[in-house]
């Protein structure tokens, strides 16, 4: 069986981690560098650097952070905010990044996503979707899509997006459900199943963690390839081995830090 990755998520802003709420009221939570060393040394699978205000502020991602970021790292780096081309992904991997993230380019041009796997292979493409419940109706079947910072709708629909990512040559997709976001409250897991169940690719759940329960969840009941975690890291409430050691002891295959 497949083990289950756990991945420390940062959310970066002006070159400081920050975390919020839903996408907003964001405080900060610590230099990027540092926390990235902290998470991957506690037991974090991979770390994921979110540039989250390159797009909105129409930038390209701050590559110093990058550098500085990933000198730390021995386990994979995935890096997203203000990739727009082909030539973007490659400044980002000279950075030292592993993968990229991509979310409001790809849904601008979906040619974007298989630019870069052609270039660089499949399994360095991640597309990034940020989702809202949908207001009526069936609340799955209608979630849409939100870009720039999950400050703008789009009048796509999840899981049909997720399936042309794919189509298109994604190696995984990074699902954020913007409605649990920073909430604790447990990951979207219906959400996370209705698209994992649509693609053949690796899903990333996002948004809504709290505890190992939640993560036991989403890999049970969401169907997840990994969970991606940010608050929960930060301030202390779960180092990554001690919530490794609970997945463990609920029978979810981990792999623990030597």
């Amino acid at each position: 069986m497949l083990t289950k990755r756990i991945i420390a998520c940062l959310d970066v802003n002006a070159g400081r981690v920050v975390k919020g709420v839903q996408f907003v009221d964001l405080v900060d939570a610590g230099d990027p560098a540092e926390l990235a060393a902290r998470h991957a040394a506690s037991g974090a699978d991979e770390i994921v650097l979110l540039d989250i205000t390159a797009t909105h502020e129409g930038r390209g991602t701050l590559l110093e952070t990058v550098q500085r970021t990933a000198r730390r790292l021995f386990v994979p780096f995935t890096v997203g905010g203000g990739i727009r081309t082909a030539d973007d992904a490659a400044a980002v991997f000279d950075a030292g990044a592993d993968k990229v993230s991509i979310n409001s380019a790809a849904l601008a041009r979906p040619e974007l996503i298989g630019e870069i796997g052609s270039k660089f292979g499949a399994q360095a493409v991640i597309v990034a979707i940020d989702v809202r419940r949908g207001a009526s109706g069936d609340p799955i079947r209608n979630a849409e899509v939100y870009v720039a910072g999950g400050r703008k709708p789009t009048g796509r629909r999840a899981v049909e997006w997720a399936r042309e990512a794919e189509e298109r040559g994604a190696g995984e997709i990074l699902l954020t459900s913007m409605d649990a976001d920073g909430t604790r409250a447990g990951f979207d897991c219906k959400l996370t199943a209705a698209v994992s169940d649509a693609v053949q690719i690796p899903v990333i759940a996002s948004g809504g963690a709290g505890n190992a329960r939640h993560f036991t969840q989403v890999f049970r009941e969401g169907k997840a390839d990994a969970a991606l975690a940010a608050s929960i890291f930060h301030f202390g409430i779960h180092d990554v081995r001690a919530l490794k050691e609970e997945l463990l002891r609920d029978g979810i295959p981990v792999r623990l830090p030597c």
